[in-house]
């Protein structure tokens, strides 16, 4: 146990680096979505720099901050085995578990990208770069509250906040289109 807080502080580093390149990661592929339609040379250019932009974060930050912050939890869940029995754990492990199919299904839109495969309109990428962050609020929550937690209040409040989300996309999708620079 005395090396609890280092590991701890490891899982959670890692985490965060993960997180960020969830974040990042579907907002160069909006950015290569709408390259994708513009004309030559600016395609071109543009979609040959996401797409190096995209491999640099995807291999050199996503993957491996994925990888380390599930063998720092795997070695946390050794540390404190007690924690499997409690109910908070098996939901957040739960959402590890979404988190994860977020993860891969990241991966395969990459790799279409990264072959020239458009199957996404920048809308709906949009929508989708919503996911990562449902998915932080519900476990930071989870992890805080633990056994605290009132489910129905929990669950209200992840739907209230991608309403949110969800509005702050029609909102941004009308102030650009009035503003293609916004």
């Amino acid at each position: 146990m005395e090396y609890y807080n280092y590991i701890k502080a490891l899982h959670l580093i890692f985490v965060i680096t993960w997180f960020a390149g969830l974040f990042y990661i579907p907002r160069l592929f909006i950015y290569q979505i709408e390259a994708f339609h513009k004309d030559e040379p600016e395609k071109s250019i543009l979609t040959n720099q996401f797409k190096l932009m995209s491999k640099r974060l995807w291999y050199i930050i996503t993957w491996p901050s994925a990888v380390l912050a599930s063998i720092f939890a795997f070695t946390l869940l050794f540390m404190i085995p007690e924690w499997l029995q409690q109910p908070w754990m098996h939901v957040k492990l739960g959402f590890v578990i979404l988190l994860y199919a977020y993860h891969l299904k990241c991966h395969l839109i990459f790799k279409q990208l990264q072959n020239d495969v458009v199957k996404w309109s920048s809308n709906k990428m949009r929508i989708w770069n919503e996911g990562s962050t449902l998915i932080l609020f519900s476990v930071i929550f989870l992890v805080i509250v633990r056994d605290a937690i009132n489910w129905i209040y929990g669950v209200i409040g992840i739907f209230v906040l991608a309403i949110m989300l969800m509005l702050g996309i029609k909102l941004y999708k009308r102030i650009r289109s009035k503003n293609p620079e916004a």
